[in-house]
């Protein structure tokens, strides 16, 4: 018997990625994190189905969030996840979801902390909404596709528990 792979994923999954930012969404300013997700994304595991830039507006990206929920298995945010006032992704991504997995935000700020203090002051969320993993990233395109490197090989089992398949993942 030839030892398996310790991760097969028979599909890919469907991934949306949404920036929040005032700016990007005005066109005063050129969205770099969106693309750098998406293509970080496109490489493993997901294809990505939508991309969108919404204002650091609460109403607007609770909007968004439902809707990519209802069309992807993942829906990756990118911005607003810091203390300034007009951050404001993780209360819209708390009011959207169902419920919160603390340990995928812990992991991503444990592993940016290696490289700065800062990374203690975002406020990212992960979450879950009907069978829809919810992601907060950094806005930055380097602290973004950091974060989501992080907890990346972890996202497929996830979604495949969301998806009711719980069958124990071998340990090898």
């Amino acid at each position: 018997m030839s030892p398996q792979a310790p991760h097969h994923h028979h599909h890919w999954f469907t991934a949306a990625v949404i920036t929040l930012s005032d700016s990007a969404a005005k066109g005063t300013r050129f969205d770099r994190s969106g693309p750098a997700v998406h293509q970080a994304l496109e490489k493993r595991y997901f294809h990505v189905i939508g991309t969108e830039v919404v204002p650091d507006e609460q109403h607007q990206i609770e909007a968004a969030l439902v809707r990519w929920s209802e069309q992807a298995r993942l829906v990756v945010t990118t911005g607003g996840t810091g203390i300034a006032e007009r951050d404001i992704t993780p209360e819209a991504t708390r009011a959207v979801c169902h419920r919160l997995v603390e340990g995928l935000a812990e992991r991503m700020r444990a592993e940016n902390m290696k490289r700065t203090p800062f990374a203690a002051l975002t406020r990212a969320v992960c979450g879950i909404r009907g069978k829809t993993l919810i992601v907060n990233l950094p806005g930055s395109p380097d602290g973004a596709v950091e974060s989501l490197d992080s907890i990346i090989d972890l996202l497929p089992h996830a979604l495949e528990l969301l998806e009711g398949k719980t069958e124990h993942v071998t340990r090898h």
